[in-house]
């Protein structure tokens, strides 16, 4: 697993823009699990025990894999880390954590913020029941490099933990092909979320850190792939 820093792209890119003729694999059609979303993961650290097989980065724990290149990404004004995307099989996964209230969830009202935001830059998204629950696929008015129009596609996963909210956002080709995101999907459902004790307002992110010793943990516990961090270009912009 190749592991640096990088510029953090819009989060609605997805890669080269699909065609005006793209439309979602029946799939995405499929009910969520009658036992619910969280089902299977993505984990409070509470439920699942990380051990040393996974990569610690504060308040998310990721699983390496063969292939998989983890980049954090940096906002330039404070050198924060404030999300981390995993890019895999030619597509990627934007993690982000956030505090979230003990009564009640923050999905429901982010996708609605997600439409609003999408609907002022022209775009339009589209909801479905699939098997993390009630996602989000959002289309933008878009321009390929050969000058061709389409649309640049990104598909939004929400799940609501015990006091935290887990945002995933699947770009390239995999925000349009289920088979393309099984991966992806496996990648959102092993992450563990660590929310610690501290008073966060709502919607406060959790924080992210590079991880100390990464040399150290690969030679504790080495991984396929997994290299020690690379310094990248740095976030320009966080919304």
């Amino acid at each position: 697993m190749a592991f640096g820093r990088s510029k953090k792209k819009n989060q609605n890119d997805g890669g080269e823009p699909a065609t005006e003729a793209s439309v979602l694999s029946e799939e995405t059609t499929q009910q969520a699990p009658e036992s619910g979303p969280r089902r299977n993961g993505p984990f409070d650290d509470s439920e699942q025990d990380a051990g040393t097989d996974y990569l610690d980065l504060g308040a998310l724990k990721i699983r390496p894999r063969e292939g998989l290149q983890l980049r954090l990404e940096i906002e330039e004004k404070s050198q924060r880390v404030v999300a981390v995307t995993l890019d895999f099989g030619g597509s990627n996964l934007q993690l982000q954590a956030f505090a979230a209230p003990k009564s009640e969830g923050l999905w429901d009202e982010i996708r609605t913020q997600i439409a609003s935001s999408v609907g002022s830059q022209g775009g339009t998204v589209q909801e479905f029941e699939g098997p993390m629950g009630t996602e989000v696929v959002a289309k933008l008015p878009a321009q390929s490099s050969d000058g061709q129009k389409g649309y640049r596609v990104a598909r939004f996963l929400g799940i609501d933990g015990p006091r935290w909210f887990l945002r995933g956002v699947i770009g390239g080709p995999a925000a349009l092909d289920r088979a393309k995101a099984a991966d992806l999907e496996e990648l959102f459902r092993s992450t563990i979320v660590v929310r610690g004790t501290q008073p966060l307002p709502p919607k406060d992110l959790l924080q992210l850190k590079m991880p100390k010793g990464a040399a150290e943990q690969q030679a504790a516990a080495p991984q396929p792939g997994l290299s020690v961090p690379e310094r990248g270009p740095e976030i320009t912009e966080i919304r």
